[in-house]
């Protein structure tokens, strides 16, 4: 603040007035306004009986004072103008008012705060999930859960704050864009407990677990990642390349445009397209190709559907399933919606007025940059109407070729948010170390393809996590990952089954890390399954283990193994669901080769027995070993599925 001096006895400056002007002036620099970090905001949460770590910045040497609950505690800014104090443990309730500075924060909760971490399958949001809960999302609201997104912030350095943001009561509307399993874990926790909720959420969609990680636990790891790092840190290199795969690709979709017969053609209501060939959706070989080559560029469907007059002109809903890669479109010749990438589930809004009686048409432009184009099966395609009415579309539609580039845009490789270090140096060193009860880890997809690393680099993450929150015992929930893919019959080997191995081993071996198995929630087809509460109600499980002292069973895991008489029995940590034929066992036979097994329980045992001869020595025996184990039936009396496993008996 300035302060003015003046008197009507005199006007003119004297030196006198200039001296206390200056005085003035110097003091109020001296005292400069008081700096919080973005999570200490209105609305906020604070956790509940553990110590409260407060910070901010001020001038150096400046005092700051903290006024909460009746009690005032002060800190003294360093020559940084960094300052920090500890506020002791507090009761749960609110809402209250902290004074820091000369800042109000109001509405502060005190009660249980968590953060939910990881990639994409933690970004799945409410809106994704909606129709899998719909009536119980409509129902519920909660100001004392509160919801807080951490914004993407990919950064070579490490940050003292995060991206603007604030905190939110948990209502749909706030929720839409929020993790479920975020959503759903404040839910859970706030009918557990009955105390004020906060969820952090810091995820990215497509990220690897060494983004997540401090670099200078990377450093001597035996993997490319520091290196890569120290070059993304040249940022003139990183904008330049930035900036020219930006044009390329602008480019790219100009060309696309300009050779596409089809634009601002083929989607008109009245276009005559009685001489297009007529395919299945599911065929995407005659359809999706161009001289036996996947068609980079644009494709076109139209269908026809019949509408009836009590339906004619009112709003419904498109439910296209989710395809590859991109798409727009279309209902009588007008846009209805958009996607521009592989993932989420096409539902498109059909205005009131647009539909007619009798004939309509849906035209679908798709764009591929890569792969191949294709519909996934096993999603609704329909037209659903307010009062419930579901009119399934066909799966028959006309086709035809658009733009045929036959090459990706242009550009160099350059994915500044999947390198070593850049999410946890923007998005989770800023955090630290306001207090919180644990973290949900759902990760992993993006490290298949080097799959036995994943282990050492898991114990990597809640190190330097646990040492950056000065919190040895901080208790983490890794859910593994879940079934994925076309399933088979035979053995197979997987990327995605070593590294559900490897989340296992390492939260076995970690007496604050806990495992939520989702190997029969996932889908064949959509690498974000939707079951996103029954996930979420695994992880509680564990907490309520982990924070809460309870003793809940979690997914059956092996103890040990033997071979006994021709047979290998598998005694696990629990008793079993009684079953006598069980799938997904194999056994690795004298050729070297997995062959599957008949199994079967026997209390907390499995009895399994080779169809094949068996090496001397020890033999290996492993179970739901594959992307898609979809015929597993093993599970524990508690009714949770078995975790996937491989082990030696001896």
């Amino acid at each position: 603040m300035w302060y003015i001096v003046s008197t009507t006895l005199n006007p003119q400056p004297t030196m006198h007035n200039i001296l206390i002007t200056i005085t003035l002036l110097l003091m109020s620099l001296s005292c400069g306004a008081v700096t919080l970090p973005r999570l200490f905001r209105s609305g906020m949460v604070l956790q509940r009986q553990q110590p409260l770590p407060v910070w901010g910045t001020a001038s150096a040497g400046e005092t700051v004072t903290v006024t909460f609950r009746g009690k005032t505690y002060t800190a003294t800014a360093d020559g940084d103008g960094k300052w920090m104090l500890t506020l002791p443990k507090q009761k749960p309730g609110g809402p209250f008012i902290m004074q820091i500075g000369d800042q109000t924060l109001t509405d502060v909760m005190v009660g249980d705060v968590w953060m939910v971490s990881g990639q994409s399958n933690i970004d799945t949001n409410i809106e994704r999930v909606y129709p899998q809960y719909a009536a119980d999302i409509d129902a519920y609201s909660n100001a004392d859960i509160r919801l807080f997104r951490v914004n993407t912030d990919p950064s070579t350095e490490r940050k003292d704050d995060i991206l603007p943001t604030s905190w939110k009561p948990l209502t749909k509307e706030n929720a839409w864009h929020f993790s479920a399993i975020g959503y759903f874990l404040g839910q859970k926790m706030h009918a557990e407990t009955g105390v004020p909720q906060g969820i952090i959420q810091s995820s990215l969609g497509g990220s690897p677990i060494q983004a997540w990680i401090d670099i200078d636990s990377l450093r001597h790891f035996p993997a490319d990642y520091y290196t890569d790092y120290m070059l993304y840190t040249d940022k003139e290199y990183v904008d330049y390349q930035s900036k020219a795969n930006q044009r390329a690709n602008d480019v790219w979709s100009d060309v696309m445009n300009q050779t596409d017969p089809g634009y601002g053609k083929y989607e008109k209501a009245d276009f005559d397209d009685t001489a297009w060939p007529v395919h299945d959706q599911y065929d995407n070989n005659a359809w999706a190709k161009h001289n036996g080559r996947p068609i980079i560029g644009s494709m076109w469907l139209r269908q026809h559907v019949t509408i009836d007059a009590a339906h004619a002109g009112k709003p419904a809903t498109l439910l296209l399933g989710t395809l590859h890669d991109m798409d727009y479109t279309y209902v009588n010749g007008k846009q209805v919606g958009v996607t521009y990438y592989q993932y989420p589930p096409r539902r498109y809004t059909i205005p009131t007025g647009l539909l007619r009686e009798g004939d309509n048409v849906i035209a679908v432009r798709i764009v591929c940059k890569s792969g191949m184009a294709n519909f996934y099966k096993d999603k609704p395609h329909e037209i659903v109407f307010a009062d419930g009415t579901r009119q399934p579309i066909s799966t028959q539609w006309r086709t035809q070729k658009g733009s045929l580039i036959m090459q990706g845009p242009l550009g160099g490789k350059l994915n500044t948010n999947n390198q070593a270090s850049v999410l946890y140096n923007g998005m989770i060193h800023p955090l630290a170390p306001y207090a919180m009860q644990g973290v949900i880890w759902y990760q992993g997809e993006s490290n298949t393809g080097r799959p036995d690393e994943y282990g050492a680099l898991l114990n990597k993450l809640t190190g330097c996590w646990r040492t950056l929150w000065q919190r040895p015992d901080m208790p983490f929930c890794v859910v593994q990952l879940a079934n994925h893919m076309a399933p088979t019959d035979n053995p197979q080997e997987s990327g995605w089954a070593a590294l559900r191995e490897q989340q296992r081993l390492t939260a076995d071996a970690d007496p604050y890390t806990s495992l939520a198995v989702a190997i029969d929630l996932g889908e064949a087809s959509d690498i974000h399954p939707l079951r996103k509460r029954e996930v979420t109600e695994r992880c509680v499980l564990a907490f309520q283990n982990a924070v809460f002292g309870k003793k809940n069973k979690l997914s059956p895991e092996p103890v040990a193994a033997r071979r006994v008489d021709g047979t290998v029995v598998i005694t696990m940590d629990q008793p079993l669901r009684p079953c006598d034929d069980l799938k997904e066992f194999e056994v690795k036979g004298a050729d070297g080769k997995f062959h599957n097994a008949t199994a079967r329980t026997d209390g907390d045992k499995v009895v399994v027995t080779p169809r094949q001869s068996l090496p001397a020595g020890s033999v290996t025996v492993r179970h739901a070993w594959k992307n898609n184990p979809a015929r597993l039936n093993l599970y524990g009396k508690n009714n949770l599925p078995a975790s996937p496993f491989q082990m030696e008996a001896r």
